[in-house]
């Protein structure tokens, strides 16, 4: 018989203070006028690893209405961008919409993303979107740049995260980062908080087949590492695997049954029930009530084929 549980009740993260635009894709370079069909075709045989990606976003169930506080940006620019902004939900105490710099920082990614000074860097990247952010607020963030050579750099500031799968087990996580239990790292609007400068810069190589997870704290606070690896395995479509993780997440939430990894985290630093209640047999349990976003990159290889090259070579009948 399952021991008796207590609704998890602890002052959520993003209460601490120190919806999603619309979908992006960005177009490569225009192709030069002569035979734009012949470097087009080059620029696809050449690309050695690009993403083939899904993205799913559940607001939190009371933020329905307004769409949530979460943002993501994805883009098809050179081997693939993915990146998600988390706004903090505490500036609503101060009248202020949470969502708008969240909304505001991604959009500034997506216009930035192809800044020479950029230079295909996430952590400058976060730079130069957060000074172009103008929007009070603060959020967490983490966006990912895949190298046509099947490095990915990724840049994280606060508790978004990413997890790499290959082949049934997950070979790379970030780390959460935060000041204390349920405070992460975040950019602000604020003279006080971090910068580019905190984030967790980090590369890993990629190989075919290999699954990038990314999502807000609301996916990984709720879902289990394990759970992610069984969950992705079950659809070759990335569209399908993400939803289904942010089903998942969103079940978990609501479940006060449920041991999330927030609640084991939770007890873990001292936030449990009363001493009467244990001795009852009870804990803390319960998922994390959150917005939902997640985004599933699968890594796909195109190959330099010597005899497609050639055969795109030839000249075409245009007539």
């Amino acid at each position: 018989m399952a021991s008796p549980t207590s609704r998890l009740s602890i002052p959520h993260s993003h209460r601490c203070l120190l919806s999603s635009p619309p979908h992006h894709r960005l177009k490569p370079s225009a192709s030069p006028k002569k035979r734009p069909w012949l470097s087009s075709a080059l620029r696809q045989v050449r690309s050695e690893m690009s993403f083939s990606v899904g993205t799913h976003l559940i607001p939190h169930p009371e933020k329905v209405d307004r769409g949530g506080e979460d943002a993501l940006f994805v883009s098809s620019y050179n081997g693939g961008v993915l990146a998600i902004a988390d706004g903090v939900s505490g500036w609503a105490e101060q009248n202020v919409n949470p969502a708008l710099f969240s909304q505001e920082l991604m959009a500034n990614v997506s216009d930035l993303v192809m800044d020479e000074e950029v230079n295909y860097d996430p952590q400058i990247l976060l730079r130069k979107a957060h000074a172009a952010t103008s929007s009070v607020g603060s959020a967490t963030v983490i966006i990912a740049m895949l190298e046509k050579n099947g490095t990915l750099k990724i840049a994280n500031v606060g508790d978004c995260g990413l997890r790499v799968l290959r082949k049934g087990q997950v070979i790379f996580s970030t780390p959460p980062q935060e000041h204390y239990f349920d405070c992460p790292y975040q950019l602000s609007s604020e003279i006080i908080g971090q910068t580019y400068l905190d984030a967790m810069v980090c590369t890993v190589e990629l190989m075919e087949g290999d699954t990038i997870v990314m999502g807000s704290d609301g996916l990984f606070d709720n879902v289990f590492d394990h759970e992610i690896v069984s969950t992705t395995s079950r659809f070759k479509d990335a569209v399908a695997a993400a939803r289904a993780l942010a089903d998942l997440a969103r079940d978990h939430s609501m479940d006060v049954s449920f041991d999330s990894p927030y609640s084991i985290e939770a007890r873990s630093r001292g936030f449990d029930v009363p001493l009467w209640k244990k001795i009852l047999g009870r804990k803390l349990t319960g998922g994390k009530p959150d917005d939902v976003t997640v985004v599933v990159g699968q890594t796909i290889s195109l190959l330099n084929d010597k005899r497609m090259e050639e055969a795109l070579l030839k000249p075409k009948d245009l007539s």
